[in-house]
């Protein structure tokens, strides 16, 4: 007999109210966004306030000019996120459906987009600022990880992004998605819950590590390595973690059933973990450059 969980019964919306026959929802992955911004604020707000982490016991910001940093992001994640998801993963689809571009309510957004737009809106905000980009960089690598968490929560409850066939015991059976070849109860797909690996690596364990390093280690007397550690570590976590993701549907085919975008023989790389590569070589870079320049 195979083991598998059921898929908890929970709602994408935390709360609906019907208000003249128009609803108004707010879904748990806005929330996720919501809170992990304001989290991520605090952070970056705490760090500027104390001047003993910062090389030179100075720090180069003041509290009130996190909120300008803040909008920057805001404004990356959604622009980057949403142009990331459509020129990474469906370029052909909006090409011939522009106007749906815009539509950021009918799901589709990319990290790799996403942490594009907010690099460029956090190097405006370095340049108009006066202020080292590694050192903005370092505030915004920060406060990231928490938002990651709660975001892929967030596709978890939504029963999104979910991992391939398995037989282990905590596979979690989906709703919806059925295989003849995937292992599961009654003719159910049991799936890794890949969304909550993620979770637990690019959230909570880099995380933590990006505050022992900055409220412990002080890591931000040396700009750009805490950046550094964030990149490369989500980077590892993402390539991880897409051994168990089921890859998109797009790139999925018949002779390519596991959905690589490169591939050799059997073995191949996800376009997750080729978006990851830079990302890792770009933060040890980062973390080799600011060890040496102590």
């Amino acid at each position: 007999m195979m083991y598998a969980i059921p898929f908890p019964d929970i709602s994408p919306d935390l709360f609906a109210i019907d208000i003249g026959g128009f609803t108004l929802a707010l879904r748990w992955y806005a929330l996720a966004y919501i809170v992990g911004i304001v989290a991520g604020w605090r952070l970056a707000v705490m760090a500027v306030k104390r001047p003993h982490l910062w090389r030179g016991n100075v720090a180069p910001l003041q509290p009130g000019d996190i909120e300008d940093l803040i909008t920057n992001v805001i404004l990356g994640i959604i622009i980057g996120g949403r142009l990331g998801f459509v020129l990474f993963y469906q370029p052909s689809y909006y090409l011939s459906n522009p106007l749906e571009i815009p539509m950021i309510w009918q799901g589709g957004m990319s990290f790799h987009g996403g942490m594009l737009g907010v690099a460029l809106g956090g190097a405006l905000f370095a340049w108009r600022k006066g202020v080292s980009l590694l050192v903005i960089g370092d505030l915004m690598a920060l406060g990231t990880p928490i938002g990651l968490m709660l975001g892929r929560i967030a596709n978890f409850i939504n029963a999104e992004l979910w991992g391939r066939p398995t037989d282990a015991p905590w596979g979690v059976i989906f709703p919806g998605p059925r295989a003849q070849d995937c292992p599961g109860i009654d003719g159910l797909c049991a799936r890794h819950p890949s969304q909550l690996y993620e979770a637990g690596l690019e959230g909570l364990v880099l995380g933590a590590i990006l505050i022992a390093l900055v409220f412990g280690a002080r890591w931000l007397k040396t700009p750009g390595a805490v950046m550094g550690v964030f990149l490369a570590g989500y980077g590892l976590a993402r390539s991880f973690v897409e051994l168990f993701r089921q890859a998109d549907a797009q790139f999925i085919t018949p002779t390519n059933p596991w959905g690589y975008v490169w591939q050799i023989g059997d073995w191949g790389l996800s376009m997750g973990q080729i978006l990851s590569l830079p990302m890792i070589l770009i933060g040890l870079g980062l973390i080799i450059r600011a060890r040496h320049s102590r």
